[in-house]
């Protein structure tokens, strides 16, 4: 992890230049522990906007460093660019100037690349860089970024799970989408936000026993000891999904 870790801080200082300001390692690497499919997470802040060539130069290059799936060498990168200028003051939505992961990699060799665009999940990366994170670069997260206010916060979750609402919205995603609406269950209960296994093993407890299985099986996926067939039970996938729904919808307005 350090090697791969020290080839993405020296190609963001080759593309950006004096322009960066920070880096900082989040998520699981930093809380829970990594798992065989976890993403490195680098939040990464720049002073100004980046160009559009500078963009596209940065995320070809880190394809270079990046795989999916995880091999001996190198794990899937996840790294979210950050201009200052855009987000201090903090605003919701708030702006990223560039995100890289592993799921665009066939769009980046077709030479697609997404321009700088509001996103509502940079309130709970933010939140989370602050809570647990490791300094690579520059000053710390809890120096370098504002606190997002609780009410932003909850919006962002509401926002995140208002994009699951049929089967083809989380088709091919299955497992990623059950636990990410047990993190958003955790941290509405208990203000915390808490590692994908840590939050399907809170929720486990806590769920009708007919809707266990689905997250019992996404867990195992995450933790690489079972198998991904979580798309061979649609119905049973979506009735957990429904209720995660419900449940979270009542929880966010009480």
């Amino acid at each position: 992890m350090n090697a791969q870790i020290n080839a993405a801080i020296a190609l963001l200082q080759q593309h950006l230049g004096d322009d960066l300001l920070a880096v900082h390692l989040y998520g699981s690497a930093v809380a829970g522990g990594l798992k065989p499919g976890s993403d490195l997470d680098l939040l990464v802040m720049v002073g100004t906007p980046l160009s559009d060539a500078v963009r596209q130069r940065l995320m070809r290059a880190l394809l270079n460093i990046s795989a999916w799936p995880a091999t001996e060498q190198l794990r899937p990168l996840e790294v979210t660019v950050l201009n200052r200028n855009a987000l201090l003051p903090w605003r919701y939505p708030a702006e990223r100037e560039m995100q890289f992961g592993e799921w665009l990699r066939d769009d980046l060799n077709a030479g697609r690349i997404e321009p700088a665009m509001t996103d509502h999940d940079l309130a709970i990366l933010i939140s989370k860089a602050r809570q647990h994170s490791i300094c690579l670069f520059g000053p710390t997260a809890t120096e370098l970024y504002e606190p997002v206010p609780e009410a932003d916060l909850l919006r962002a979750l509401h926002d995140t799970v208002a994009q699951w609402n049929q089967p083809d919205d989380w088709l091919g995603d299955e497992c990623t989408v059950v636990l990410a609406l047990a993190r958003i269950w955790l941290t509405l209960s208990t203000g915390e936000i808490a590692a994908k296994d840590v939050a399907a093993d809170w929720l486990l407890e806590r769920l009708p026993a007919e809707h266990r299985p689905v997250l019992q099986t996404a867990r195992n996926i995450y933790l690489g000891t079972g198998a991904d067939d979580l798309g061979q039970h649609p119905r049973a996938l979506a009735d957990f999904i429904g209720y995660a729904h419900l449940q979270i919808e009542r929880l966010r307005t009480s």
